[in-house]
């Protein structure tokens, strides 16, 4: 059986034609309808009665138009506005290449091609897609909200600074603000300990795909595929979610807009001007924020978690990383060279891993299976490099610490190529 597509025209042509074959209309009852001549009527009919429905169709069916450009002018077009007017709607893009280029098309054609090959959209196509409303939560800390706002919240009388808030979904309250200087992960770090502190642990955090809360380096494989803040998080038995649009978090993000007017007000009333009298203002704007928009939930169960004994807040809000110790007991982070203290629990561990945890409040600590490691911190290392100047007093460290990266650099060479005669050699001027 085949199956014959036909436009509108063709098959209302079907049927006058059959309305001439059954005899209830005349040929030129026909031409009329189908307004052509007696003639080409006559035409019609007689393929009609020959080949059928099929006979009657177009014969450019599938076959490029008489009046179509060439392939290689199409794709030439194309090319030139993908260089020069990939951002251009058709009408300016027809309208350069005439100017520019000598190539005067229609309109249409520009935007015919510009749609197939996919760099333009129609309006229907660019529409902004609809965001339904999601169903609250039912119980308070199911999920709760977070995210920074950056903003001039003191107006002109102080530095711009942001704003880190956490709302419950459930109810829409504010749950925990605090400015800080920069949506950093130690700032998310302080204000999500004073959270779980203050109401314990939520089922869940939602936030937005700030780098903070989410690994947005391409083609990242190494690590475990968290960040620090999702890796305290994990330690502590919370997950987080990632909104993938902004809409998503709606109830945070409509919080925001409304701090953004009724708090630099009320703070602009109350004169205040830094981050810090900021902060003592918050909890009674909160309180009287809560009072006027906060919902009821629809459970009044209360999920958050109390901390359980083993919940270390402390250690699991610090910014972890793991470095092996050299063989003169030393480490490197954050460009400062740390020397263990050699002791029977220190010594052992040449070219083991340690943990360092570098703090939000500044303090600072070096760990080996949960025991802390005594220390002391040597200078800030500079660069060394050839005729680098050292001081007498850090040329024992350096030289043990260039020696020993030296050795690392030559255990490579020698599984790549063998060494030349003086390769690696380093010469120092001593203060």
């Amino acid at each position: 059986m085949t199956v014959l597509s036909r436009s509108r025209a063709e098959i209302d042509r079907v049927h006058v034609l059959r309305d001439v074959v059954a005899e209830r209309i005349t040929v030129r009852e026909a031409a009329q309808l189908l307004r052509v001549t007696s003639r080409q009527a006559f035409r019609l009919l007689k393929a009609y009665r020959i080949g059928g429905p099929a006979a009657v169709l177009s014969n450019k069916r599938g076959k490029p138009s008489n009046r179509a450009y060439p392939a290689i002018v199409r794709s030439e077009a194309l090319a030139l506005i993908k260089t020069h007017y990939v951002d251009f709607g058709p009408t300016l893009a027809a309208e350069k290449l005439a100017e520019r280029h000598g190539l005067r098309f229609g309109v249409e054609t520009v935007r015919r091609w510009m749609l197939v090959d996919g760099i333009w959209k129609d309006r229907r196509q660019r529409l902004k897609p609809v965001h339904q409303p999601r169903h609250r939560r039912d119980c308070v800390g199911e999920l709760v909200q977070i995210d920074g706002s950056e903003h001039w919240w003191f107006e002109n009388r102080g530095p711009q600074c942001t704003l880190l808030v956490f709302i419950d979904d459930a109810t829409s309250r504010l749950m925990h603000l605090q400015f800080v200087e920069t949506e950093s992960t130690f700032d998310y770090f302080t204000a999500t300990a004073a959270y779980l502190t203050r109401y314990g642990k939520p089922i869940a955090f939602y936030s937005d795909k700030h780098a903070t809360f989410r690994v947005n380096k391409v083609g990242a494989t190494g690590g475990d595929g968290m960040t620090q803040f999702g890796r305290a998080l994990h330690e502590l038995n919370i997950d987080i979610i990632c909104a993938n649009v902004p809409q998503a978090k709606g109830r945070v993000e409509r919080a925001n807009g409304t701090l953004q007017d009724r708090l630099v007000k009320e703070m602009r009333l109350a004169g205040i001007s830094t981050i810090e009298a900021g902060n003592a203002f918050l909890p009674a704007f909160m309180a009287d924020y809560n009072r006027r928009f906060a919902k009821e939930p629809f459970n009044d169960k209360d999920l958050h978690r109390p901390l359980a004994a083993h919940d270390n807040i402390g250690d699991a809000f610090a910014w972890k990383e793991e470095r092996t110790v050299s063989n003169s007991l030393s480490l490197q982070y954050d460009k400062v060279l740390f020397l263990l203290e050699p002791n029977e629990l220190t010594r052992p561990l040449a070219r083991q891993r340690v943990t360092v945890f570098d703090y939000p409040d500044g303090r600072f600590a070096i760990k080996h299976q949960g025991r802390e490691l005594p220390y002391r911190t040597f200078d800030k290392l500079q660069q060394v490099d050839q005729a680098a100047i050292v001081e007498n007093k850090r040329l024992g460290p350096v030289l043990a610490y260039i020696a020993e990266q030296q050795q690392l650099r030559d255990e490579g060479r020698s599984k790549k190529a063998p060494r030349r005669r003086g390769q690696g050699k380093n010469l120092f001027r001593v203060g």
